[in-house]
């Protein structure tokens, strides 16, 4: 389950929390924003040159792993100003916690796929096939997806990729994901288009 809850229009949260340990007065403030659909998509790349771009406005969802001869990977992008209605989280904020929530639609040919996770640029306006192997500006401990998880969200720290996209000054938190080498099997399918099961971001600053 969700630890906030399943946001309508999704909206800033606007929590503000005691902050713990040593009573210096700091508090914390919690937001949340949804990706943004429109950028949001996955890219299917076959040996030798060949992609398939989708984007999740078009298809509901977005897909990650291999299938046959096709390695997809998938990006969400979460806006940081507030541009999709959500939570803003400020340049000069000090980053507590963050963490996305996906809703798992399917996993196919591993009961268990390893995954990376990336922080990568890429352009709001639409997918392009560079970005299927763009370099990452940083990238999370590995973790699983498995098909115990479908029908069900998964909760995933994406704190140092977010203390980073701080650093940067990023007004967007741009994650791709990609399947862990040297794995040679699964795919996943995240819902991004049934109302409540949009992929969200949840973040925690001061």
């Amino acid at each position: 389950m969700r630890k906030i809850g399943i946001l309508g229009l999704v909206g800033v949260l606007a929590l503000v929390l005691a902050g713990c340990g040593g009573g210096d007065g700091h508090r914390t403030v919690v937001i949340q924003s949804v990706s943004d659909q429109p950028a949001d998509g996955d890219i299917g790349f076959t040996a030798p040159a060949t992609f398939l771009i989708s984007q999740a406005n078009a298809t509901g969802n977005v897909q990650y792993g291999i299938s046959g001869a096709t390695e997809f990977r998938a990006f969400l992008d979460f806006p940081l100003d507030g541009s999709n209605g959500g939570g803003v989280v400020p340049l000069s904020a000090v980053i507590v916690s963050a963490d996305i929530e996906v809703f798992v639609d399917n996993v196919s040919f591993s009961s268990s796929v390893p995954t990376l996770l990336d922080l990568v640029p890429f352009s709001i306006g639409g997918l392009i096939s560079a970005d299927f192997n763009s370099a990452p500006l940083l990238t999370r401990t590995p973790f699983d997806i498995r098909t115990l998880d479908i029908n069900n969200f998964v909760r995933i720290d994406v704190t140092s990729l977010m203390v980073e996209a701080q650093r940067l000054g990023l007004r967007d938190l741009q994650l791709r994901f990609l399947l862990d080498f040297p794995a040679v099997a699964g795919l996943v399918m995240l819902d991004d288009g049934v109302l409540g099961r949009a992929p969200i971001l949840t973040v925690e600053f001061r």
